[in-house]
């Protein structure tokens, strides 16, 4: 077990060096500067309500910024190991593909999660510095979520990565399933409810078997400086997102382990 484990953390740390010299966190830095400018900003608003209109865009430049490295640099990672042949010698070490899989995953998990403490902390301090008040639990809770999410996000996008045949087709198709859950994942139920059998059984079939990305999405609360959660259930969230990553991580192991490499 230790030594599937170390391999695990080895792959993971070179997952994260591949994505530092493909300059991925050159998008932290546009990020950062956008998320400083903005609250910034607020200096030249003379509105007291403005505040919260600006943090409520730079959270969402902080979803929509690492939704899209968490799935972009997660698509190309297996298949860019096939097509330079690199694979080859990895499992000859020897390595199982399993470990392949889950270390890379892994890397870019911690990689994500660095920059998602990067955006977070920037956030944090330019707010306190204007509103002088902060939340702390909640924002510990809203970033323990977001990065939950991004786990569900990674794990769905290495599934793909070992189904579809190009990084593109698996990237376009992952954004496509995490946005359509975001926006109509909580309202398939309703939707249900107003169709004919055997629709109807279908679509709830859908509602509770897809992963609810949503409710992870802890931003109106930060905006509005909500008390924390009790934690005892915010840990019921945080098992239900890594319940749904590992079944994903599960179904890309036995994936990659029946595909084809040549």
């Amino acid at each position: 077990m230790r030594a599937h484990l170390d391999k695990i953390l080895a792959l993971s740390g070179v997952a994260i060096r591949e994505m530092y010299r493909r300059k991925d966190f050159y998008v932290v830095l546009i990020l950062t500067v956008i998320l400083t400018l903005a609250l910034g900003s607020m200096n030249f608003f003379n509105e007291p309500g403005i505040t919260g209109y600006v943090k409520e865009i730079c959270l969402l430049l902080i979803w929509v910024f690492l939704l899209i490295i968490a799935i972009t640099a997660s698509a190309r990672q297996i298949p860019s190991e096939i097509e330079s042949a690199t694979i080859f010698p990895l499992l000859a070490k020897p390595v199982t593909r399993s470990e392949v899989l889950l270390g890379k995953a892994l890397g870019c998990w911690l990689a994500t999660g660095i920059a998602l403490v990067v955006f977070y902390t920037i956030f944090a301090i330019l707010t306190a510095s204007r509103e002088h008040t902060l939340p702390v639990g909640l924002l510990i809770q809203t970033v323990l979520a977001h990065w939950t999410m991004l786990a569900i996000v990674i794990s769905m996008t290495f599934l793909g990565s070992v189904i579809f045949a190009a990084p593109s087709s698996n990237t376009t198709i992952c954004l496509t399933v995490i946005i359509g859950i975001m926006l109509l994942g909580r309202h398939l139920h309703k939707i249900a409810l107003g169709l004919s059998e055997p629709t109807r059984t279908i679509v709830e079939i859908i509602y509770f078997s897809i992963p609810h990305v949503e409710i992870f999405d802890l931003r109106d609360l930060l905006i509005h400086n909500y008390p924390a959660a009790p934690w005892d259930k915010f840990g019921i969230l945080l098992v239900y997102g890594f319940f749904y990553s590992v079944i994903f991580l599960i179904l890309g192991c036995l994936a990659f382990n029946r595909k084809r490499l040549r």
